[in-house]
């Protein structure tokens, strides 16, 4: 009989290939062959949402502030503004918790902008 020396090495590359493949639907979890490539195409999509959820979270964050901004009478763009001139650090994931978890403290920096905003 021949010795093979490759078994180890396939058989553990072929088991993390369907270990990354678990959950998927269909053939692609338990054939290696069809796993290969639902995994890269997952692990390709992966990183680039990765990139993508910053973007996503900051634009409901700004969607978030809005909302709340205008039940306080002013717009996002001039609330930002005031922020700005008045020198606040706070950014806007926090401004965004603010405005959910605590509304009073959302309006007080709703009426530091507008101060800044008359001052100017």
């Amino acid at each position: 009989m021949t010795r093979v020396k490759k078994a180890v090495a396939s058989r553990k590359r072929r088991k993390r290939i369907l270990k990354r493949a678990k959950g998927f639907v269909g053939d692609r979890k338990n054939h290696v062959r069809l796993s290969q490539d639902a995994v890269m195409k997952a692990m390709a999509f992966a990183t680039e949402h990765r990139r993508k959820k910053k973007t996503f979270f900051r634009r409901i964050w700004i969607q978030r502030i809005s909302v709340a901004a205008k039940s306080h009478g002013i717009s996002y763009s001039r609330l930002i503004d005031g922020l700005v001139k008045a020198g606040s650090l706070v950014n806007r994931k926090m401004l965004s918790e603010l405005a959910i978890h605590q509304p009073t403290t959302f309006a007080e920096c709703v009426d530091q902008a507008k101060k800044a905003l008359a001052a100017a």
